[in-house]
């Protein structure tokens, strides 16, 4: 069927598409800021975590070759082993605005020294103590930059969505809408004019 046909019904239902990508052009558009100001949050907070684990594993990086001069490779290397890995985390998710955002569900327990001291020094001790500051910051990180690559696809989503009601199906039911409404206009104002003249020859016999 012809939507451009100068019909009332095609005018109803063009303005009622037009209607509806209105909405939905302003729904996605909230979406799409809420999106953004949630992204741009959690940017910052990525930059400012960022920088903490590139002190602390600075830190830890140079207590490290302190303790492997001092103790040695080898000796550092077992004692790394003997320490427990720590798999006391979930990998849970929020929605944001229908978007899910992984996050790493974890105990913050207090660091433990699984090994003995007579063979080591405060070197190690400062490089298990940096490590295990900087195991609850990668998860925060991690959870934080996949947080905000996701955010972005979907802002970029949600702003190809909203552009093609903008740009492409909001003026396509504008035009449509105005050119039928001209053309009713238009045809009533034939038929008022052929009326009129009915009713004057009618008036002259």
């Amino acid at each position: 069927m012809n939507e451009n046909l100068p019909t009332k019904a095609n005018l109803m239902r063009s303005r009622g598409r037009l209607a509806f990508s209105i909405k939905g052009f302003e729904l996605l558009d909230k979406k799409r800021n809420v999106l953004i100001r949630e992204m741009m949050g959690l940017v910052d907070r990525a930059q400012t975590i960022g920088g903490e684990v590139d002190r602390k594993f600075a830190a830890a990086n140079e207590a490290l070759i302190k303790a492997n001069i001092t103790l040695g490779s080898s000796t550092v290397e077992e004692i790394a082993l003997s320490i427990p890995k720590d798999e006391d985390f979930r990998i849970l998710s929020r929605s944001v605005m229908g978007v899910e955002l992984p996050f790493v569900d974890y105990r913050q327990a207090p660091l433990e020294v699984s090994y003995g001291f007579f063979r080591t020094n405060s070197a190690l001790d400062t490089v298990v103590i940096l490590m295990h500051e900087l195991k609850e910051l990668l998860y925060e990180l991690a959870e934080v930059e996949n947080a905000v690559f996701r955010l972005a696809m979907e802002v970029k989503k949600t702003q190809k969505r909203a552009n093609a009601l903008d740009k492409i199906q909001i003026p396509k039911y504008r035009a449509i809408t105005k050119h039928i409404v001209e053309a009713l206009e238009e045809k009533e104002r034939e038929d008022f004019y052929r009326m009129k003249k009915v009713k004057q020859a009618r008036k002259d016999k």
